[in-house]
């Protein structure tokens, strides 16, 4: 039996043109629908009936996997994110049908049990990252599905994600208006998509304020609050000349760990070094000092990626089917104090 592969290829479009022909759900030009109805035609290809029957909308659920975190972990965003989904589908008579998995192919299995069961009408995707397996696989399904964050340039698919290196720039040119010059960044391990862009904006950050990074003030590792920790001692121990007087971390548990670590080695946070995390998760206000952040619209991103994907389903078209939003910088004592 002819695939949605073999449709595309014969077509010389891209799967996910295919699909958009098939379930009508993004504009095509009149040339690329009569090529890709050709093809259908000539290849005898026929939708499944699954797809057929996800399209119907006759479930009213939504599919959504997610995977947990390991003992000693946390990702509050995650689980806001969650939250927010199933509030904004209970408000359209629609429900989430969550399943933890622990990789990739595992999700994707999780995915195909439930479109061969007919028991979701889309999904919803989070934590996505460059060549995304659970992504390839609903574009070629011909499924309709939205997520939280972007993937490969090349595979056009909707999205809605924060501008992480925006928030990082708004991060660099805030230490720098307080007379910071030696700005490090506590990073995840290379090959992660948000961590990627987060970095980037530091870099972009500090060329805009005609700062030089040193190579030691980039300091990679895990999501995990020793990571922070040692991370701040690692940037401490460097030369007086190069150490950093703030420190910027990817995420809110790293910044937490270096925190820590700066405050059991007798300096003050805010004054001698000061500090910015990332998600301004709910206790970033009560620690001691209180820690500035950048704050994620978790809440509006459920609401859009759940409306977007009711959009499709209805097959209409997007107006906009990429989304990014800016986080917002909320400042707190960890970066009160000002550099002579």
């Amino acid at each position: 039996m002819a695939t949605i592969r073999d449709v595309a290829k014969e077509a010389g479009v891209s799967i996910a043109t295919v699909s958009y022909v098939i379930n009508n759900s993004r504009p095509v030009s009149p040339e690329t629908r009569r090529k890709v109805l050709e093809a259908i035609e000539r290849l005898g290809y026929r939708p499944s009936n699954i797809a057929r029957g996800l399209r119907a909308r006759k479930a009213r659920a939504i599919g959504y996997s997610w995977r947990p975190m390991p003992n000693g972990q946390i990702n509050v965003i995650l689980d806001a994110f969650l939250e927010s989904l199933a509030l904004a589908a209970a408000a359209e008579d629609y429900h989430i049908v969550v399943y933890p998995t622990s990789t990739a192919t595992d999700e994707v299995t999780f995915y195909r049990g439930l479109i061969e069961a007919e028991r979701v009408d889309g999904f919803i995707l989070s934590n996505t990252n460059y060549d995304d397996p659970r992504i390839r696989f609903l574009l070629e399904a011909g499924v309709p599905f939205v997520a939280f964050g972007r993937s490969n340039p090349e595979w056009d698919f909707p999205w809605v994600d924060v501008d992480g290196a925006a928030g990082m720039r708004q991060a660099v040119a805030h230490l720098a208006a307080l007379g910071h010059r030696r700005i490090a960044f506590i990073a995840w391990p290379e090959g992660s998509l948000s961590g990627d862009e987060r970095l980037r904006g530091y870099h972009e950050g500090m060329a805009a304020a005609g700062l030089t990074v040193d190579p030691a003030w980039i300091v990679r590792g895990e999501m995990r609050y020793e990571v922070g920790y040692q991370a701040a001692q690692t940037l401490m121990a460097l030369p007086a000349e190069r150490r950093p007087t703030a420190i910027i971390a990817v995420t809110d548990l790293m910044a937490v760990g270096a925190v820590n670590a700066l405050v059991d080695m007798g300096l003050v946070v805010g004054q001698d070094v000061a500090v910015v995390g990332f998600d301004d998760i709910p206790t970033a206000a009560y620690l001691r000092p209180p820690l500035t952040s950048l704050r994620q619209p978790i809440a509006q991103v459920g609401r859009l990626v759940v409306a977007m994907l009711l959009t499709l389903l209805e097959g209409e078209t997007l107006s906009q089917p990429h989304v990014l939003l800016e986080p917002e910088l909320i400042v707190r004592a960890s970066t009160a104090g000002t550099r002579p």
